[in-house]
């Protein structure tokens, strides 16, 4: 009888967190924010339109213009940090004037509409931006930036470029943290059996894999074992070892 068919992992895991990572597609959100900056861009040239409208007809007046929704450069950052967004002034005036940050000019003076400001501060609260998401994870695995943003361009981790900025979902690097906490990846599962003594090599440990032996999930293209299915293999492993050979 072949070896692996000796032992029989009992343990389910049912995880949703992983459920929810695996199941995330990258088509509904580029198909959401498609859709909100639909009603972004509406929404600013509403706001634009009818205070240029305004400024033609000489009845704009300077202290209208934030309850109308246009905030001037420093109002808009105020408005940011208020928001959480971590940014200095500095930078943040380096977006408007390379047109990363969305702005008009009306009369002698350059506004933002409010949308754009809420709309940075939304995306704030629901993403990372790549510097961001590869911090955090690295945290907890072993990882340089440049596979990191390898990953992201292979789509293993997902991200919506908006504007000239790119962005990963808070969603996807705190379910990747909770694989990192959880599991095993097949490297270190090799590992951690042979620091208990069960001589196995990785190339053997992964056919086990690819017949299913041993429970595992594979996400963004890697194999992980969670920690309790490995920690009952090498159970049963010892005690199949400590048995008196007939």
């Amino acid at each position: 009888m072949p070896r692996g068919k000796r032992i029989v992992i009992e343990k389910v895991i049912k995880d949703p967190v992983v459920s929810k990572l695996k199941t995330a597609k990258l088509s509904e959100m580029k198909a959401k924010r498609a859709q909100t900056e639909r009603e972004l861009h509406e929404s600013i040239g509403d706001i634009v339109g009818h205070a240029k409208e305004l400024y033609s007809q000489d009845k704009l007046e300077k202290d209208r213009l934030h309850g109308m929704g246009l905030f001037t450069l420093e109002e808009a950052y105020e408005e940011l940090k208020k928001g959480g967004v971590p940014l200095s002034f500095r930078a943040f005036g380096g977006r408007v004037e390379r047109r990363s940050v969305h702005s008009e000019k009306i009369g002698n003076k350059r506004l933002i509409p409010k949308p754009v400001i809420h709309d940075w501060i939304a995306l704030a609260n629901e993403f990372y931006t790549v510097k961001q998401a590869f911090n955090e994870l690295k945290k907890y695995e072993k990882l340089n930036l440049r596979a990191f943003i390898g990953r992201i361009e292979k789509n293993s981790i997902p991200s919506l470029k908006i504007g000239t900025q790119r962005w990963v979902p808070k969603g996807t690097i705190e379910g990747l943290v909770h694989v990192c906490k959880n599991y095993y990846d097949v490297g270190d599962a090799v590992q951690q059996m042979t620091s208990k003594g069960i001589k196995i090599k990785r190339n053997a440990f992964e056919r086990r894999l690819d017949r299913n032996r041993i429970p595992h999930e594979k996400i963004g293209g890697r194999r992980v074992i969670a920690k309790e299915v490995l920690e009952e293999l090498v159970s049963k492993e010892l005690a199949l070892a400590s048995r008196p050979k007939m």
